[in-house]
């Protein structure tokens, strides 16, 4: 079980409302506790322990100020805000808009993006992943400060696409 298994299971898990799903396969066994009161997991043997999944009861979490260069943008239209594409964090883990510090950021607001292009990355269990563009099209907003934490589902990048 490779590390996008396990983060598309957390988002089953998370979505379905369930409260504990336990997987147990030959030399691994996980087990993922959703909801207010979970608690951690003791376990004996090699086991991969996965944090419990918090999921927001009624209030979605509020993301992060947008970056000062999207302060500088016009007012749009309602039409126009329906057209945009919302790219969420699909993983809890901590944002980097940079491979390392002295790199550039892989996006700008204003940054025209194809389909796959890396748009950051995200640092969970000591694990780089990186997040891709879902469509093609412009940078509208970047909505999480760099090395920032974020929540699963959480917004990161609003995408006009073209």
């Amino acid at each position: 079980m490779n590390i996008k298994d396990i983060q598309n299971l957390i988002k089953f898990v998370a979505k379905s409302g369930a409260q504990e799903v336990k997987l147990e396969m030959e030399d691994v066994k996980i087990t993922i506790k959703t909801g207010p009161d979970s608690q951690p997991i003791e376990t004996t043997g090699f086991v991969q322990q996965i944090a419990p999944v918090q999921v927001p009861e009624a209030a979605p979490v509020a993301p992060a100020a947008p970056a000062p260069a999207a302060s500088a943008e016009t007012p749009e239209t309602d039409e126009a805000d329906d057209k945009l594409i919302t790219i969420k964090s699909p993983i809890i883990g901590t944002f980097y808009r940079k491979s390392a510090p002295e790199k550039p950021a892989f996006v700008e607001v204003g940054d025209t993006v194809k389909e796959g292009d890396v748009l950051c990355v995200i640092e969970a269990m000591k694990l780089f992943n990186e997040i891709e563009s879902e469509v093609s099209g412009t940078i509208v907003k970047i909505l999480v400060d760099d090395a920032s934490p974020v929540e699963f589902d959480q917004p990161l990048f609003v995408i006009n696409p073209s």
